[in-house]
């Protein structure tokens, strides 16, 4: 790898190039591998519709204000397309690579041979998939070392979180480039286990779902549901995170709310998971008693306490909501 390797998005699609936006706003060069076979002319029509895409999403942080026409120009031209086939018999010098290809088995296997064979061994390989774990896809590269999954959200140039999912074969140096890399470019990396859903999905698919259910069931519309969600549900984990949340409220609450919807609602999509009964039955109640999901040996609680509620405040000035004392509206 030189210095100036570019980061390799293997997959010319939605993902792809909103990764290679990610990094080329950033700084850094990215070069788009498109392993589809196509004619000349089907090519200069997708690096058209790549360039058309890209400019529209960087006219968009111009109207914004987020950058200016010159910023965007060098961002631009940082982002490189290219077919596979320029690189027949070729090895692709790439500091990081990303796998971005359709979601079907078959497409991976022929990306990841494709990989196999045009990237030095070390470099890492990193998938974005949401439909397969990390297991499946190690089994397809014969450098298993090297692999890891990648799951970005959308739109990827935006978004500071990107999961990334672990095989017991995950060489300890490739999570560390790959974890430094993002970091570098200002993302948030997490790491779960190879378990289905990662770790967002899993948990919006279960608040999508009754979200959806409240409507079929006339609880609420879901124009009343939205700004629940924006103005309560969500405004509460922009600031806290929901593992935190159960602790500083207390896991008897997340018990007792369980209890009492799982009787009153007569489905056991509510129960809470044994680990919950757990931390009731040895009295490990989060904040209260010094150990939740968390240890908080040590902790300054009361400062902890404060600076949730620091974040919170920053939150109802970022969405115009913060109110000065009695600067309450006359009657209408």
């Amino acid at each position: 790898m030189t210095a100036s390797a570019p980061i390799a998005i293997v997959g010319a699609g939605r993902m792809g190039r909103g990764i290679a936006l990610a990094f080329a706003y950033a700084g850094l060069p990215a070069l788009i591998i498109d392993l589809k076979p196509r004619d000349a002319g089907q090519r200069a029509a997708l690096a058209a519709d790549i360039q058309r895409e890209i400019a529209a999403d960087l006219d968009t942080l111009q109207e914004l204000e987020v950058i200016d026409g010159s910023q965007a120009d060098g961002i631009a031209a940082r982002i490189r397309f290219a077919p596979a086939a320029a690189f027949n018999g070729l090895t692709v010098d790439a500091e990081v690579v990303f796998e971005a290809v359709p979601e079907v088995m078959a497409v991976k296997r022929e990306a990841m041979a494709w990989m196999d064979a045009h990237f030095a061994a070390g470099t890492p390989l990193a998938s974005t998939t949401s439909t397969f774990t990390v297991t499946e896809l190690a089994a397809l590269t014969a450098r298993p070392a090297d692999f890891l999954n990648a799951h970005w959200l959308n739109p990827a140039h935006i978004m500071p979180l990107v999961e990334l999912s672990l095989h017991a074969g995950t060489a300890a140096g490739t999570l560390a480039r790959v974890r430094g890399l993002l970091e570098r470019i200002g993302k948030v990396p997490v790491t779960c286990k190879a378990a289905p859903g990662y770790i967002v999905p899993r948990l919006q698919t279960l608040l999508m779902n009754e979200a959806a259910r409240m409507v079929e069931e006339g609880v609420a519309s879901a124009e009343e549901i939205d700004k629940a969600t924006r103005y309560g549900l969500g405004f509460r984990f922009a600031s806290l995170g929901v593992a935190e949340f159960i602790d500083f409220g207390g896991s008897d609450i997340l018990y007792y709310a369980s209890r009492y919807l799982t009787e009153t609602l007569g489905n056991e999509r509510y129960a809470s998971p044994p680990i919950v009964a757990g931390l009731m039955e040895r009295g490990e109640l989060g904040f209260k008693s010094g150990r939740g999901l968390s240890d908080y040996a040590g902790a300054d609680l009361p400062a902890l306490r404060r600076d949730i509620l620091r974040r919170t405040l920053r939150m109802l000035d970022f969405t115009g909501l913060s109110r000065p004392p009695g600067s309450a509206l006359p009657p209408a």
